[in-house]
C-alpha cells in the first residue's frame, strides 16, 4: 500500500528540492505551494513562515544524528563501541537526509537568529558527546594517546560531513557499505594496537578489501 504524505511532508519535500535547486532566497511560499499541490492555508497551518520551514529542514537531520549518538552512548559500554556506532549512524543519516544536509550548508546563513541558536545548541551537544567518547577512549587506553581530542573529533566530523557532496543512492556502494568502510577507516586510525586485538572489536573491521 502506498504511503500517503501529509501536507507538511509534501511541503517539506518540495521545499527541499526547490531550495537545493534554486536557493532559499529565490523560492517563494507561493512557489512552494504551487509545486507541492497544497494551499497557503495548509502552509501556514504547518509553518509560521518560510524561515520556520528552513529551520525544520535543518532540525530534522540534526535531531536524528543527536538522538542516535545519545542512544549509542547509553547502549554501549566502551568508548570504542560508542565511537563505532556513532560513526555508522552519522553516515547512515545520508540515506534519508542528504538533501537536508545540502540545504543546511547552502542556506544556513539565512536562518533567523532565534532558529540559529536552537540549531547550534543541538550541534554543540553532538560535539560534546563525540569529544567525551574520544577523551574517555584515550584515558582508558583504547584510543591512541598522541591524537588530540579536538583534532580527532573534528576530523571525523569533517570526513563524514563531506559525504553529502558525492553520495548517490544509485552509486557503486550502498549507504550501509559506505558506513562500514568509514567506520573501519576511523577505527583503524584511532584504536591502539592492543585494542585492535580485542576479540569483541573484530566486528569493526572489513573482512576483505572491497
Amino acid at each position: 500500500m502506498a504511503t500517503i504524505q501529509t501536507t507538511k511532508e509534501k511541503i517539506t519535500e518540495t521545499a527541499l528540492w526547490l531550495f537545493e535547486t534554486y536557493g532559499y532566497n529565490k523560492v517563494t511560499v507561493d512557489k512552494i505551494v504551487q509545486e507541492s499541490g497544497t494551499s497557503k492555508g495548509g502552509f501556514y497551518h504547518n509553518f509560521k513562515s518560510k524561515d520556520e520551514l528552513l529551520f525544520n529542514i535543518h532540525d530534522y537531520f540534526i535531531t536524528f544524528v543527536l538522538d542516535k549518538a545519545e542512544d549509542a552512548y547509553q547502549k554501549w559500554n566502551t568508548p570504542a563501541e560508542r565511537l563505532y556506532e556513532i560513526v555508522k549512524s552519522f553516515v547512515m543519516m545520508f540515506e534519508n537526509y542528504r538533501s537536508h544536509v545540502t540545504v543546511f550548508y547552502q542556506e544556513s546563513l539565512y536562518l533567523a537568529p532565534e532558529f540559529t541558536e536552537k540549531v547550534e545548541t543541538k550541534r554543540d551537544r553532538y560535539k560534546e558527546i563525540m569529544f567525551s567518547v574520544v577523551e574517555e577512549g584515550i584515558d582508558i587506553g583504547e584510543f591512541r594517546q598522541e591524537l588530540p581530542v579536538e583534532i580527532m573529533s573534528m576530523a571525523i566530523f569533517g570526513m563524514i560531513n563531506w559525504t553529502y557532496r558525492w553520495y548517490k543512492t544509485d552509486g557503486t556502494y550502498s549507504i550501509e557499505e559506505i558506513a562500514t568502510i568509514f567506520a573501519d577507516f576511523i577505527m583503524q586510525a584511532s584504536l591502539t594496537e592492543e585494542a585492535k586485538r580485542e576479540k569483541k572489536y573484530k566486528r569493526f573491521f572489513l573482512k576483505a578489501v572491497i
